[in-house]
């Protein structure tokens, strides 16, 4: 009898709840649509979807960015508004964040300068780096930079144009995820705290799996900077390993307790595994023509880097840019676009920069120099980092 049937919509529903609740070859495809918070969030549903939402994290390995630039509207940053939206779209857990803002617009220290009036009056006033500890999860290592320009590639899309903000606000958050085979530490230094026991537990000596390291400083003009600074540079400079950054305005991590007010100091990050690969030009002062960056940037093809899961960084002199270029702007971003079509370009304009010519490839390295080699002043530093 007709009253005794189930009816389609029944029939199909429990079909569905079978499947979902017992599948997990499915539901694991289907998770994968997920953005990693609401994946989180979805986990404590039963004890299938919290193993299949397992599974599903551990194939996230490529690490992402958010970027930001304009005005906001907002008395806050427009980079944090952005990671307040967009944090909720990503498919990856970071354990490791890397941001860099702009040095006018970043109100941090939080009494650093008195706040510029926006347009929404009635916002609440908050420090800034203590938001972005919270948006971001609380097992996630932080480095945040504040620099006079930001360089940032557009969200979405590796192949966006990147973009010179040589003023302006901007800024990005670049995000790692857990990767095999990669293990990434941050450290932060002041006079105080480096020794060779605390270089030790960041991967920076004793270490022969090291491959990268990031490496920002700050106040180091101060007396003793130098010599600090040496410190940390010169074992690094004749291994097999590539060394990035510059001097930035200020820093901060989740060693909120390294340096006292005005000190001098280091941030960064290592990388170390067999996966990581690097390589990095020294766009050297002379070069004033977009031909001339072109030729040098185009030497990093030596390295024969994938573009997949690779990350280009331009840590550039505040008196480069157009000032180089006869008042054209973004031409050193521009002339890496051209070459590398598919990697996204991040970085900023400092007061110093650290590198030089060096390809880190298994048991090859292009060039070596000592410490001061690697430290320049109107260059521009262009690399690229894989992740594998």
């Amino acid at each position: 009898m007709e009253g005794d049937a189930a009816s389609p919509n029944i029939l199909r529903e429990s079909k569905a709840g079978y499947i979902l609740s017992n599948v997990a070859e499915v539901v694991e495809k289907i998770l994968t649509f997920v953005p990693t918070k609401n994946l989180l969030r979805i986990a404590s549903v039963c004890r299938l979807w919290m193993n299949c939402a397992r599974r599903v994290l551990k194939t996230q390995q490529r690490l992402t960015w958010l970027s930001a630039s304009g005005t906001s509207i907002y008395e806050e940053h427009v980079l944090l508004r952005t990671m307040a939206e967009d944090l909720e779209k990503v498919y990856l857990l970071p354990q490791t964040a890397l941001l860099m803002v702009d040095g006018e617009n970043f109100n941090w220290p939080f009494s650093y300068r008195q706040k510029k009036a926006r347009k929404c009056e009635n916002e609440v006033v908050s420090d800034p780096v203590e938001k972005l500890r919270h948006l971001l999860p609380r097992t996630c290592d932080l480095v945040g930079i504040v620099a006079s320009g930001i360089v940032v590639t557009p969200s979405g899309s590796p192949s966006s144009p990147p973009e010179e903000h040589e003023v302006g606000e901007a800024g990005f958050s670049l995000l790692f995820p857990a990767m095999d085979g990669v293990t990434i530490r941050p450290f932060h230094f002041c006079k105080t705290s480096l020794s060779e026991s605390a270089m030790e537990e960041a991967g920076l000596i004793n270490n022969p799996d090291l491959k990268v390291v990031l490496m920002f400083d700050y106040e180091t003009w101060k007396a003793g900077g130098g010599h600090f600074l040496n410190k940390l540079l010169e074992p690094l400079s004749q291994n097999n390993v590539l060394i990035i950054g510059g001097q930035v305005e200020r820093a901060f991590s989740n060693n909120t307790t390294c340096c006292s007010p005005g000190s001098f100091g280091a941030v960064g990050l290592t990388f170390s595994g067999p996966k990581i690969q690097g390589a990095s030009v020294l766009v050297d002062q002379d070069v004033s023509s977009p031909k001339a960056a072109e030729a040098t940037i185009q030497r990093l093809k030596a390295a024969n880097i994938p573009e997949r899961n690779t990350m280009g960084f331009m840590f550039a002199c505040v008196g480069r840019g157009h000032n180089s270029y006869n008042n054209q702007h973004n031409v050193e971003a521009t002339a890496f676009r051209k070459i590398f079509s598919n990697i996204p370009l991040l970085g900023f304009f400092g007061n110093g920069e650290i590198g030089c010519d060096r390809i880190v490839k298994e048991n090859y390295t292009l060039s070596e120099t000592d410490a001061d080699g690697l430290q320049h002043s109107f260059t521009t530093v262009m690399s690229l980092v894989h992740f594998g």
